[in-house]
């Protein structure tokens, strides 16, 4: 399972004239301005992901290539005089913002500091590097918020610099675990859409591929 992901390498759309814009004595006497290069892809949020996407991005494979978005499942649960939960999805294209921090950007600005919030990820692969020290130092500065980090498969779990994010996680209160099958039944049940009547399938070695993150995540956070 040595294999890891590749990030997105996706060019940019190519920049279109703008009609509105243009005139034709403009086309002729002057070049044509640069349109802002925008990211090609845009963070998706939703209640419910396609089938599709779960049953290719979610799956805890040995090979991982070619599984390049992050999707991220999340539930927020509120305590205190009047309890709520939130659900929903995210997911990305490693461009731009990635779904942990789109998530954080969306959710923040909403926190009051008297509330005390419990989060649950569920995550197709664990965070990198970058993403991995943003969640260290949200929770650092909100210690309001719990969260609990439960993902599909470590993503390039053998690059000390991963390893090492981590444990930084850890380090500040983010419990860490690989989805177990009935985690998976779990996502599939609440967070995918479904015909009716549709049950949950486990994949080849679903249980296998478990056994295996599990043992190489307790060994990085020993």
């Amino acid at each position: 399972m040595a294999e890891a992901e590749t990030q997105n390498q996706s060019k940019p759309p190519e920049d279109e004239g703008s009609p509105e814009n243009q005139t034709e004595e403009s086309e002729e006497s002057e070049p044509k301005l640069e349109l802002e290069e925008l990211p090609p892809f845009e963070i998706v949020t939703g209640d419910r992901l396609p089938s599709f996407f779960f049953n290719f991005q979610f799956k805890n494979v040995e090979y991982s290539s070619g599984r390049n978005k992050t999707f991220l499942c999340f539930i927020v649960e509120t305590q205190g005089k009047e309890p709520s939960t939130l659900r929903g999805y995210l997911e990305d294209e490693h461009v731009s913002a990635h779904a942990e921090d789109a998530f954080f950007n969306n959710f923040l600005p909403q926190c009051t500091s008297s509330v005390k919030y419990q989060i649950t990820w569920y995550m197709s692969s664990s965070p990198c590097v970058a993403c991995a020290d943003h969640i260290v130092e949200v929770l650092r500065k909100n210690k309001n918020l719990k969260l609990v980090l439960l993902v599909g498969r470590l993503f390039m779990w053998e690059e000390p610099e991963i390893q090492a994010a981590l444990q930084r996680m850890k380090a500040a209160g983010c419990k860490i675990s690989i989805m177990r099958p009935q985690d998976f039944e779990f996502v599939w049940k609440n967070f995918v859409e479904t015909e009716e009547g549709q049950n949950f399938t486990p994949w080849e070695d679903i249980e296998e591929n478990f056994q295996y993150y599990q043992e190489k995540l307790a060994e990085i956070l020993h």
